[in-house]
This record gives structure tokens, C-alpha cells and sequence, in this order.
């Protein structure tokens, strides 16, 4: 709640302008507060109750005009002056006189007073003084009577109580719920008041033990009306704490505990304590209050004149919506732990705490990774992919950008023109050893055309599309010119790799019968698209840098977020490249939010997360499946392909295809290895030297091009990122061929880095 109102007013209540108005006066223009000037008695009475001044100065310096004493009481008579400071200004004593009493000032109605002192900065000295002290306190005085207005005429019943459990307050709710009177209850300490006999028999130490805690509870509990009867609530009691931590209020929010047509339930089961926010319940019940901390609608009443027809009409609408189902997965995971902490063991109880805190944490697969401090090359390479950006510390700017025109572009060739050499090349493009860096070189570093051509057609993305294949290539054309051709590792081959592989992938039988057409298409489009316009330098280093595209977006996935938006903006500007253009809008929009989801998922801040999501919905559960079938004989269930065609799961193999495709350069053949490692360290380093020369933080310091070793960074990358995730993917999708490359490969990276060689390759023997 706001407590300040701004900017404060003051009135100024002197009789003849002088040297000491006149402080006041500039000292409320220094401090931005507005300020009036009144001259009597009663123009001070008439402006203070048309502005409401949360301080008035009245000069008490001269009584022939006017007595001081009097304004301020005629001041205080006013309703609003109830949280007005008011301040006398009186005159300097003489060296040989007695300090005066401030009594009379008080007893007036005077707040403070000010000795005469016509400096500027003396009186604004004082009105700060007193804006950070008595203003401040009357707003918040003034907050507490909107919050008492409120507690009043709440629905649901309050109970404030003591840190001695001594009723403080209860309001009208609770009055009607109870039929006690608050004269009745108030000053009375809780122990006091008569007990039901329904409740179990230690449920108040139980809620004493949590509440004095410090802990929320909550949960159902019975309470014996004036009339004797017992009523069952639902409960929540909140601790309150004052100065130095300690805890001075505790208070209780009630209201009846319905079901769904409004008739109390039969408590059968004890309520448990809860240190976070967590939703109790009664357990031999199915019904729940979803609604957490809400006021229950069914139980107010309406105090309106609405007819009956309209007053069941809401208690319809408010039956339907309290049916709704509308309870998280992970709440329910809660609540399922917290019923069964109620009968377990210390010991289990314990560890199911912290079970419950780790769960509500939102980082839930992101791994905490020990400090390696003799690594600092696995450390500086997880750093650098898995932070998403750090803060800004330097006022450098690093922007980047690429101005495209047609005339950039090639002719576009047909499918049927291609050079026989090239030709020849593509025709093993369906083997996963394909050497993408020939397809390079052969086309003077334009590899993303022609094998997109390739790869397009043979998976029919022109039919779906209902696009001519001129207009495919113009697009291909389009998006390969936005690549970067002077990045090392970044540009178009690395686009071409990557469609390479995912197409690899879609063609695995598994994946095949996972996926429909408009997947496969999709993820041919966000492989080819996915780094588009990639400024060779990572997340961390463009926040840092200040950089357009971070305060864009918001430091938060900041290229991921770029390629999948310039993909979308390069294809709808010119129609003669727009694949777009001729599916339907709802087609368009699935498609669209595909390609934009897997593009996001190379986003490396979430690749643990994606990775365990798939382990533990697609692997574990298919395994599971599969011992089920093999037990009664059959090779390919009906419910392994139910499974795997859910709209959850296929997403969630679209997420780990592009990932692998994005990082599969550990296990491609050892000489292409070789030759990526080399080029994703070299535009590192390239990162690295322009981090030093702009002043910005190093964000990967084991990448100096004069200290690094490739070897160990390379085995890192494959330890943290590679082996887990192409073992999950292998487990689905059976990839033998890749899984003997990885491993080769890593032997070959530990070779070199026993041999404390820190190059791409062995030294020549001598």
C-alpha cells in the first residue's frame, strides 16, 4: 500500500511577510512542496480545510496579531487536522532567560516547535525532519484506519491476537459467525473462550508449535459458538513480526468451510503445519478450497436489493466456478507430500521439508554444479553458456547489424542445375558422416542453399507449404545471406550442419512415426533459421556490452529471441520469399509457434531442463512401456505410439532434436570434430580480445588464444553438455553411429590433454 502522498503541503500561517516566512517559503520550493500563505486566523481554518496540509507553521513569534495558541486550536477542532503536524515558530530566548516549557505548545495542540531562524537551509533542515519522521508516521496512521475500514466490512472473519494470545480485535464477520460481541471477546486471552469437543486433542499445541515459529498454519478446525454450537472453519493464522525479529501479533483469518452445496463438511482428519504458503485441507474429504487465500464467495451474503432470480444466478455461477478444476501439477505434488508427512516418521517428515522447498524453487532442473576451482576451463565454459547474461558494467556499446538487399543474393538455381559436383555430394547427404565442410568449399561457402534445396524437397516441405520451389529458394537465399560469413563457427555451414543432422534425425524410424508432417517441417525451418544474423559473440557478452539487442530483450535469451524474430521478418517482407504466404492462418500460427519454441530450446540457460524433462516424460516412461510389451510379446505397443504422438511429447522431442543437431559436433566424424572445435574456439578467443580492448568482463578468461587448451575444453563441453543428452536421444532414437564418434572423439581429446598438448592436433613427431 502507498503510504506517501506527493507532494506534501504546507501552510504557512504568518500575519505580515518577513525574513522567517519568507525561509519557509524557499525552503518548501527546495523540497518540492506546495505551499500556502495565510495571514489570519480564519483564511488559515478556511485554507487547511479546502487543502488538507499535512504540516501547518504557525508563527507564535508575535501574539499582537493573532494568539498562536488559539489558531492551533481552531486548527485542531477540524477532523482532518488529526494527522497534521503542526509547527510553532517562536522567538530566541536571551542569553539571561530560562528555557521556556514546551508544555503550553503541546497542551494547544502543537507538535513540535522551531526556534526563529530565518536561514534557508535551517527551515528545510526542519521540514525534512519533519516529513521523514511525524509525516511518515501519520500516513501510515492514516493507512491503518483505510485498513481497519477494510477489515470491517470484510466477509471473512479477523482475529487479532497478542503475542500472549490476548484478543486484540475481531471485526463484524466474526461477530456474526460466533454471536459473541467484540466487548465481549477483546482483552480476553484465547484460553479463555469455550472449546469444541470435535477438534483432536492436541490440534492447539500443534498450531502453537507452528505459529510460534514463526510459521503460517492453516487448515480446518472447529470453534464453539455463544450458543454452544460447534461451527467447522476453514483457518488460517499468520504471525506477525515487530522490531529486532520478534514475533508481537498473530492473526487469524476465518471463514465456514462449505462444500459444493453449501453444506459444512464432517472434519474426520487432523490438519498439519506448513512453513511456506502451502494449501492444508481435509484429507478424508475430495473436496478442495482451490482458491487459495481468496475470500470464499459462497459465503457472502449479498447486502444489495438484487432480486432472488438474480441472487441465484450468482450462487450458480459461484458453484461452477468453485468446482473448476483449475489446481496445478506441482501444487497437487505438494499436497500429496504434505498429507504424507502427517503419519511419518521425524526423520521422514524432515526430509520431506526439504523435498517441499526444493520444489518451490523455480530452477527446478537447473543443476548446482560444484565449484571446480582446479577446471577453469570447465568453469569458464559452463559460466559462459549457462548464464544468460550478467550485469552491465560497462558504458560500451557493442551493436551489430547486417544491411540485406536482393542484390546480395545469388540467381537462384534449380534443384536440376546444380553442378554435378556438388550434385554428387548431396546424394550422400542422407549418411550421417556427409562432410558439410566440402559442401562448403564446392560452394564458395553458400552450403545452406543447396543442401536446403536438398533436403526440402525430399521431405515434400514445398507441397505442404503450397509454395513454388523458386520461391523456397529465394527464402533459402534470403536467410543464408543473413549469416554472418565472416564468423568463424557461427555462419551458414554451421546453419547447413545443423539441418543436416535434424534431418537425420527425422529420418529415424522412431522419430519418423513420433512426429506429423507439419513437425518435421518445422523443425527443418527452425534448424535453418535457428542462428540467423548471429554476431559471433555469446548472450553474456552483448549484456554486458549494453548492446540494442539485449535492452530489447530484456537480457533474457537475447539471440535466441533475435533469430527466431528475424526469421519471421525476413520471410513476410517480400513476397517473391515468403513460404508463408498460401497456408491458412491457424496452420500458420501452430507453425509459426514451433519453429519459435525450438529455436528458444538452443537457448543454453534451460539445457538441463530440457533435458531431464525429456529423460524423465519420453526415456523412463517408454522404458517402462517397452518391459510391458516385451512381457506379453509385442515389439511395438499401440499405447508406445499414443505415448509418443501426445502433444506434450512431440514437443518435447522437437526441443531435444535441435538441441543435439545444435551441438552434434562431438560426434561427428574425428577430422570434422577437429576442424569445428577449432572454429568455435577461434571465435571464443575473438571474444575474449574484444572484451579485454572494450573494457568489458571477460566472460570466459580460459579462452585467451595464448593460454587455452582446446583439448580440456573440448573434453568439458562433452562432460557437462554432450554425453547425458545424445544418450537420452540415443535411447529413443537409437543413434549407434554417433554414439561410436563421441566416444572415439573423447578419447582422442584425452589423449591430447595427458599429452599436456593444448593444440587442435599432436605435435609431428621429431
Amino acid at each position: 500500500m502507498r503510504l506517501t502522498q506527493e507532494p506534501i503541503q504546507v501552510l504557512l500561517v504568518f500575519a505580515k511577510e518577513d525574513g522567517q516566512s519568507d525561509a519557509f517559503w524557499w525552503a518548501c520550493d527546495r523540497a518540492g512542496f506546495r505551499c500556502n500563505i495565510a495571514r489570519t486566523p480564519e483564511s488559515a481554518v478556511e485554507c487547511f480545510l479546502d487543502k488538507h496540509h499535512e504540516i501547518v507553521v504557525i508563527d507564535g513569534r508575535h501574539s499582537r496579531y493573532f494568539e498562536p495558541e488559539a489558531v492551533c486550536r481552531m486548527i485542531r477542532a477540524t477532523k482532518p487536522s488529526e494527522n497534521t503536524v503542526i509547527l510553532a515558530v517562536v522567538p530566541q530566548k536571551l542569553p539571561e532567560q530560562e528555557e521556556p516549557s514546551v508544555l503550553p505548545l503541546l497542551c494547544a495542540g502543537f507538535s513540535r516547535r522551531f526556534v526563529e531562524n530565518s536561514s534557508v537551509a535551517a527551515c528545510y533542515n526542519e521540514l525534512l525532519q519533519i516529513e521523514h519522521g511525524e509525516v511518515r508516521c501519520q500516513f501510515k496512521l492514516r493507512a491503518c484506519n483505510s485498513v481497519f475500514t477494510a477489515l470491517e466490512h470484510c466477509q471473512e472473519a479477523v482475529e487479532i491476537t497478542s503475542e500472549d494470545h490476548i484478543l486484540q480485535y475481531v471485526n463484524p464477520a466474526f461477530e456474526r459467525m460466533t454471536g459473541y460481541h467484540r466487548g465481549e471477546v477483546i482483552g480476553k486471552e484465547l484460553t479463555e473462550l469455550p472449546k469444541s469437543d470435535k477438534n483432536r486433542a492436541d490440534l492447539l499445541d500443534t498450531i502453537n508449535t507452528c505459529i510460534k515459529k514463526g510459521k503460517e498454519w492453516q487448515g480446518c478446525y472447529y470453534a464453539r459458538k455463544k450458543s454452544g454450537d460447534s461451527i467447522q472453519q476453514q483457518v488460517k493464522i499468520v504471525p506477525v513480526f515487530g522490531q529486532g525479529g520478534k514475533i508481537r501479533h498473530f492473526v487469524a483469518l476465518k471463514r465456514p468451510h462449505f462444500d459444493n452445496n453449501n453444506q459444512v463438511h464432517k472434519f474426520n482428519k487432523e490438519e498439519r503445519c506448513s512453513g511456506e504458503h502451502s494449501q492444508s485441507e481435509c484429507h478424508s474429504l475430495r473436496h478442495r478450497d482451490r482458491r487459495k487465500d481468496s475470500i470464499d464467495a459462497r459465503s457472502v451474503s449479498s447486502r444489495g436489493s438484487d432480486g432472488p432470480s438474480l441472487q441465484n444466478r450468482r450462487h450458480s455461477s459461484v458453484a461452477r466456478i468453485h468446482s473448476m478444476t483449475i489446481e496445478a501439477p506441482i501444487t497437487k505434488v505438494i499436497n500429496i507430500i504434505n498429507a504424507a508427512q502427517e503419519n511419518s516418521p521425524v526423520t521422514v517428515a524432515e526430509a520431506l521439508d526439504r523435498v517441499l522447498e526444493i520444489l518451490r524453487t523455480t530452477e527446478l532442473y537447473s543443476p548446482q554444479l560444484a565449484s571446480k576451482e582446479d577446471d577453469p576451463h570447465t568453469n569458464d565454459l559452463v559460466g559462459g553458456l549457462m548464464n544468460d547474461g550478467m550485469r552491465r558494467l560497462s558504458g560500451n556499446e557493442y551493436v551489430f547489424s547486417k544491411n540485406m538487399s536482393q542484390s546480395q543474393l545469388a540467381i537462384p538455381v534449380t534443384l536440376n542445375d546444380v553442378p554435378p559436383s556438388i550434385a554428387e555430394m548431396l546424394n550422400d547427404e542422407e549418411c550421417w558422416d556427409f562432410n558439410i565442410l566440402e559442401l562448403e568449399a564446392a560452394t564458395h561457402k553458400r552450403p545452406l542453399t543447396y543442401l536446403g534445396l536438398k533436403i526440402f524437397t525430399s521431405f515434400g516441405v514445398c507441397d505442404f507449404l503450397n509454395c513454388s520451389e523458386a520461391t523456397l529458394r529465394s527464402w533459402l537465399q534470403l536467410i543464408e545471406a543473413s549469416y554472418h560469413s565472416s564468423n568463424s563457427y557461427h555462419n551458414s555451414t554451421h546453419a547447413a550442419d545443423v539441418l543436416h543432422a535434424t534431418a537425420y534425425f527425422l529420418r529415424r524410424e522412431r522419430v519418423k512415426s513420433s512426429l506429423d508432417q507439419l513437425d518435421e517441417v518445422a523443425a527443418l525451418i527452425a534448424a535453418t533459421v535457428h542462428d540467423v544474423d548471429h554476431p559471433g559473440r555469446t548472450n553474456s557478452f552483448l549484456c554486458n556490452a549494453g548492446s540494442e539487442l539485449a535492452i530489447l530483450y530484456n537480457d533474457t535469451a537475447v539471440l535466441e529471441s533475435h533469430h527466431a524474430a528475424l526469421a519471421f521478418q525476413l520471410t513476410n517482407r517480400d513476397s517473391k520469399s515468403n513460404i508463408f504466404k498460401n497456408i491458412d492462418r491457424n496452420q500458420y500460427r501452430t507453425l509459426r509457434q514451433s519453429v519459435i519454441d525450438m529455436v528458444l530450446a538452443t537457448e543454453m540457460t534451460r539445457h538441463f531442463e530440457h533435458v531431464s524433462k525429456f529423460v524423465n516424460s519420453i526415456n523412463k516412461p517408454m522404458a517402462a512401456i517397452e518391459e510391458t510389451s516385451t512381457c506379453s510379446g509385442n515389439s511395438e505397443s499401440e499405447s508406445q505410439t499414443n505415448f509418443r504422438n501426445s502433444a506434450e511429447n512431440r514437443l518435447l522431442i522437437k526441443r531435444m532434436l535441435i538441441k543435439c543437431a545444435d551441438v552434434a559436433n562431438p560426434c561427428r566424424p574425428l577430422e570434422l570434430c577437429i576442424e569445428w572445435a577449432g572454429r568455435i574456439s577461434e571465435e571464443y578467443f575473438a571474444q575474449t580480445d574484444e572484451e579485454k580492448r572494450l573494457g568489458l568482463p571477460v566472460v570466459m578468461p580460459v579462452f585467451d588464444r595464448n593460454t587455452c587448451s582446446v583439448p580440456k575444453s573440448q573434453i568439458s563441453f562433452m562432460d557437462y553438455f554432450i554425453t547425458d543428452m545424445f544418450d537420452a536421444l540415443d535411447a529413443f532414437a537409437g543413434l549407434p553411429i554417433l554414439m561410436e564418434h563421441l566416444s572415439e572423439n573423447y578419447k582422442y581429446w584425452k589423449t591430447l590433454d595427458e599429452g599436456r598438448c593444448k593444440s587442435l592436433r599432436p605435435p609431428p613427431p621429431s
